[in-house]
């Protein structure tokens, strides 16, 4: 829950900021915090995916973006806009290391426990799909191709997650690889860690 507010509404202040009606705003934040485990449910040939059979989770996402819409929580947001970010900070990384165990998780449980690139993919989608689907559908370059260490914290908590399930059980190799997730996570925006870039003259 924690992690769809955070995606959410990390959506929604995009939208704003590309000065979206609040309906636009509103379809930001539900894709940025649904759309990884609508793709993941695609890929595993969950249908319908399970975000429309319980459509809970959807309309946290729709009311969070909608709040966050408002002018009052808007001038609020700027006034505390390090405290913001900070929180935002800790609630995307809980949500990205949470999101990418759950991707693990629900491969597992379709029985696709022995395919180790499935199951890491899957992870990685459910933990950074959704925010590729705002960034594209606002315009621009994925955040994950060119920002931080951040869909890469998302593939080692996968991998982790997925080689210990076998030997430690499901809560305790999920509960590593979030973690790990998180602290990776926290650490790169800490350090400023970056993977190298291209250089188009050379």
């Amino acid at each position: 829950l924690i992690g769809t507010i955070a995606f959410a509404a990390s959506g929604a202040i995009l939208g704003v900021g590309k000065r979206m009606d609040v309906f636009g705003v509103a379809m930001l934040g539900l894709c940025t915090a649904v759309g990884g485990g609508v793709i993941r449910d695609l890929v595993l040939g969950i249908t319908p995916p399970t975000t429309f059979r319980d459509p809970s989770y959807a309309l946290v996402a729709i009311v969070t973006a909608v709040v966050v819409f408002l002018p009052v929580v808007r001038r609020a947001l700027h006034r505390h806009e390090r405290a913001y970010e900070l929180g935002m900070l800790w609630m995307d990384s809980i949500g990205l290391g949470v999101f990418t165990v759950a991707g693990v998780q629900t491969a597992c449980r379709v029985g696709q426990g022995d395919n180790l690139f499935l199951l890491i993919f899957v992870g990685i989608i459910t933990g950074v799909g959704g925010g590729i689907l705002r960034d594209v559908m606002a315009g621009l370059i994925p955040y994950v191709f060119v920002r931080h260490f951040y869909a890469c914290a998302s593939l080692i908590g996968a991998l982790a997650c997925a080689l210990l399930w076998p030997w430690i059980g499901d809560l305790a190799a999920m509960t590593v690889g979030a973690v790990l997730v998180i602290v990776l996570r926290m650490a790169a925006a800490h350090y400023h860690w970056s993977l190298p870039k291209g250089d188009p003259e050379g």
